[in-house]
C-alpha cells in the first residue's frame, strides 16, 4: 500500500496517458470507422469492396500483431514510426475502426429503406443522402454498442505497455518488479483506475439506450 500511495504521482502520469491514448485514438476510430462503415454500404463496388476487405482482415487479425507490424514490418518500406505513443495510436486506430465500422453498419441497417428511397427521389445524391438521412439516424441507433467498442478500446490500450509506450500495464509491472510485497495493492489500485474510465462509459451507453428505446 505504501508503494501506491509513495508513486501515486508516477501511476498518476502513466493513467493520463492511458486516457489519452484511448481518447485519441478513439476519435480517429469513429472518424475512420464512419468513412469505412459509409464505403461498406457505397453503390460503388471497388469501395464496398475494400471496405468488406478491410474489416474482414483487420477485425480478425490480432491487436499485437497489429503493433507488430507497424514496429517490426512497417520499416522494412519505409515507414519508421518507432515505438511508443504515434505506433499505439495508429494501431488502436486501424484496429478499432473495424469494430466502428459493424456498429455503424448495423445502424445503418436500421434504417428504414423507404427514407434512403424518399431521399434519391427528392434528388439527393448518394452522399447526400448518406450524411443527411441514413448517418444521423445510424448514429443515434448506434451509439450504445459504440461506446461497448471505446471501452474495449481503453481495455486494449494495455498491449501498448509491450511496445514501449508507459501506460497504467508499463507502470504496474514496473513497480510490482521493484517492490513484489506490494504487488497486490498494485495491483488492484490499477484495476480500480481502469475502472474509473470504463464505468462511466458503461453507465453513459446504458442512460442512452434507454432514451433511444424511449424516443423509438
Amino acid at each position: 500500500m505504501e508503494t501506491f500511495i509513495a508513486e501515486f504521482g508516477t501511476i498518476w502520469g502513466a493513467f493520463l496517458a492511458t486516457l489519452s491514448l484511448a481518447a485519441l485514438a478513439g476519435a480517429l476510430s469513429l472518424i475512420w470507422g464512419t468513412v469505412l462503415a459509409t464505403m461498406r454500404v457505397s453503390p460503388v463496388g471497388p469501395l464496398r469492396s475494400f471496405g468488406t476487405a478491410y474489416v474482414e482482415i483487420v477485425r480478425n487479425t490480432p491487436l499485437t500483431l497489429m503493433f507488430f507490424f507497424w514496429v517490426f514490418v512497417a520499416p522494412s518500406f519505409g515507414i519508421v514510426l518507432g515505438l511508443g505513443f504515434q505506433t499505439a495510436v495508429i494501431a488502436l486506430t486501424l484496429y478499432t475502426s473495424s469494430f466502428v465500422c459493424e456498429a455503424l453498419r448495423s445502424g445503418v441497417n436500421s434504417v428504414g429503406i423507404g427514407q434512403a428511397e424518399a431521399a434519391r427521389s427528392i434528388g439527393l445524391t448518394f452522399s447526400q443522402t448518406v450524411s443527411q438521412v441514413v448517418l444521423p439516424q445510424a448514429w443515434r441507433t448506434s451509439i450504445p454498442p459504440l461506446i461497448s467498442v471505446l471501452i474495449a478500446l481503453t481495455k486494449n490500450t494495455s498491449v501498448a505497455a509491450g511496445f514501449a509506450f508507459t501506460e497504467m500495464i508499463a507502470i504496474q509491472q514496473r513497480l510490482t518488479n521493484a517492490h513484489p510485497s506490494d504487488g497486490l495493492f498494485i495491483f488492484f489500485g490499477i484495476a480500480l483506475l481502469y475502472l474509473a474510465i470504463t464505468i462511466p462509459l458503461g453507465v453513459l451507453a446504458g442512460t442512452i439506450e434507454r432514451k433511444v428505446a424511449f424516443a423509438r
